[in-house]
């Protein structure tokens, strides 16, 4: 899209797009790699940054490439990449001592296998499966995102209420979650709009109740005392709703 009056090859154009999308998650997951490594960030706090700021941009960047059919499978190149690195550095492969301080809530690099990779799986399934002309994906990662990712911020900070049945989640980090969830859903389906991504074009307001809703079921799903698992059981539900919501 946005790169298309430069391309009259659109291989050359998503090539482009590929290296430009990868350069930028790359920056940005350095730039907070680099602020946790001298303690500009907390550990705790840096994580989550990576967390919420990631996919909005990735998910920016699915615009960069054209509308042939294989753009998909090479905006995935980028969270599959990344995502293999996370492997690497997990499994002790590859000495990366930023990332391990940035993405990790002990220091210990095997942390990186669950909520690290877990995250870029889902990023590589939803770009595959669903793209930017679909609400769904979106939808999807931007609850993971925004919702997951506030939710742990504000509920440390100010979760001093628990949630009965959740000894670890709080009704402020529940709060932020469907908050988080819905502003960054909603706003991304709205942008993803106006650019004339969805054909037919959106309802904003039927979807705006439609996000409401998934945002709640997401917010539920969230608040349950498992561990480590938010970034695929969160999805899932969002998924699931989001293929019924928007078919």
């Amino acid at each position: 899209m946005w790169l298309e009056p430069y391309f009259e090859n659109k291989v050359a154009q998503d090539i482009v797009a590929t290296l430009a999308t990868f350069a930028l998650a790359v920056a940005w997951l350095r730039l907070v790699d680099a602020l946790a490594h001298r303690g500009l960030l907390a550990q705790r706090l840096s994580r989550k940054i990576i967390h919420i700021g990631t996919g909005p941009l990735f998910v920016l960047c699915w615009n960069l490439f054209s509308a042939e059919p294989w753009a998909r499978w090479a905006a995935a190149l980028v969270p599959l990449a990344i995502t293999g690195q996370f492997v690497a550095v997990g499994l002790g492969w590859l000495r990366d001592e930023a990332a391990v301080k940035a993405m990790t809530r002990a220091g210990d690099a095997r942390e990186i296998l669950r909520g690290p990779v877990y995250y870029g799986v889902v990023f590589v399934v939803c770009t595959l499966a669903f793209w930017r002309h679909s609400p769904v994906g979106i939808l999807a990662l931007m609850l993971m995102c925004g919702g997951d990712g506030l939710a742990d911020i504000v509920g440390r900070r100010w979760g001093a209420r628990k949630l009965p049945f959740s000894p670890e989640k709080s009704w402020a980090g529940s709060a932020a979650m469907l908050a988080g969830s819905f502003g960054f859903a909603f706003g991304f389906l709205a942008l993803f709009n106006g650019l004339g991504n969805f054909i037919p074009p959106l309802d904003l307001g039927a979807a705006a109740g439609a996000v409401a809703v998934i945002a709640l079921a997401a917010t539920l799903v969230e608040a349950l005392p498992f561990r480590d698992i938010d970034n695929i059981t969160v999805t899932l539900a969002a998924l699931g709703l989001g293929v019924w919501f928007f078919p």
